[in-house]
């Protein structure tokens, strides 16, 4: 079976499960088993390790310039890093579709989501140069977690099953609407299993670090409104934030385009000091949904991300404290500029819309993160974040 996603559904092969009152009572703990953010880590190395540059040439503290932006010391987060990378599946039968590129140079701001939390995990000890090989890093859904596996007996008249209808492969929801897989049937009981059916597989990184620069976001940047074009005297990045409804969506348009090397998303434009999601979606702290989007101008320009912007919220931009069907303040469009640059780019775009434009032109203000379950929120849920991808965005089922 192909794999394109994070979960896996057969629907002509669900039977209701609210009447087995055995399973029900199962202690089914572990939900990061079901995505991205429950992953942990990087698994002993497999393989050999060949580093261009000793690891004691350089401490975690020193910071070497060979240019205005490119370090010659491990990377730190917040750092943006570029590396030339092959995922290699570690058993042949995993046949999962990636979610995220896979292969060659990519860039990235380190710690800051998207791709492995392992890959961040490896790169983070790395310095510039280095190469490792073999590392085996977990694929994305988790290890296999006992507790999510159980054997039930038969007994019809205690759970009211059809016995025929108990094959492997069949789909099952416990009370709890948790999803499990039966595994084995034999005459006296049969296994289920709520791990995702992925768990456990991984890859072999093949790594090359190739270079490390300053982010945008770190603490000498000032990521608000300044007059001026410079967003950090040792950064060559430059940050965006634009508010285009639920920012679900609109984060994953940007991290599916090419020259975007991180996103967040998170509440702006409000009154109230570190907001919460209820909070904001109470409609009484002023902040709108928005997404911050860090990218290298000389791929990607500001005015290409404006135009994204408004493509998404098509006739939308006409309606005032609305995108979709997401009413309120809390999901009000706008234009947050970081510069005056982005003002005039970003206010040529917006005229072709007339006076009757409803998208807001404003500074950018403080930007408080949202939850971390909210960052890369389709990413985790199975949704493709690779470069140039062109499926349609779900942002409810």
């Amino acid at each position: 079976m192909r794999f394109n996603s994070l979960f896996v559904t057969s629907p002509s092969s669900w039977v209701t499960m609210s009447s087995l009152l055995l399973i029900a009572t199962m202690t089914l703990t572990n939900t990061d088993a079901f995505g991205i953010s429950g992953m942990s880590s990087t698994k002993p190395m497999t393989k050999s390790s060949t580093s261009f540059l000793p690891l004691s040439s350089s401490s975690d503290d020193e910071t070497t310039t060979t240019t205005a932006t490119t370090l010659k010391r491990k990377p730190k987060k917040g750092d943006i890093v570029t590396i030339d990378y092959t995922l290699t599946p570690e058993d042949p039968s995993f046949v999962a579709e990636p979610l995220f590129d896979t292969d060659g140079e990519i860039s990235f701001v380190l710690h800051g989501g998207n791709y492995l939390p392992g890959l961040h995990e490896l790169v983070s000890t790395m310095v510039p140069g280095e190469s490792v090989s073999g590392v085996s890093l977990d694929a994305g859904w988790g290890d296999v977690n006992q507790d999510l596996i159980a054997t039930v007996p038969f007994d019809e008249q205690q759970n009211g099953l059809d016995k025929d209808k108990i094959k492997v492969g069949v789909e099952l929801f416990l009370a709890n609407g948790m999803k499990c897989r039966v595994t084995e049937v034999s005459e006296e009981n049969f296994t289920i299993d709520a791990n995702h059916p992925m768990a456990g597989a991984s890859y072999l990184a093949d790594v090359t670090l190739v270079q490390v620069e300053n982010g945008p976001n770190n603490e000498d940047n000032n990521m608000d409104y300044s007059s001026d074009n410079d967003f950090g005297k040792d950064c060559r990045y430059e940050v965006a934030t634009f508010a285009l409804g639920c920012f679900w969506g609109g984060e994953l348009s940007y991290q599916r385009q090419q020259g975007v090397v991180g996103t967040k998303v998170g509440y702006t434009q409000g009154d109230k000091l570190n907001p919460t999601y209820k909070e904001v979606c109470s409609g009484t702290t002023g902040h709108t949904e928005a997404i911050q989007v860090i990218y290298d101008p000389s791929i990607v320009s500001f005015k290409d991300l404006v135009n994204i912007a408004v493509k998404k919220l098509g006739n939308d931009v006409y309606k005032l404290n609305q995108v979709g069907n997401d009413r309120g303040t809390q999901y009000r469009h706008g234009i947050y500029y970081h510069n005056d640059e982005q003002r005039d780019g970003a206010k040529a775009i917006l005229d072709n819309f007339g006076e009757k434009c409803m998208t807001e032109l404003k500074p950018a203000e403080v930007f408080y993160d949202a939850e971390d379950y909210h960052q890369q929120y389709l990413l985790k849920g199975g949704q493709s974040a690779k470069k140039g991808a062109k499926e349609t965005i779900r942002c409810y089922g």
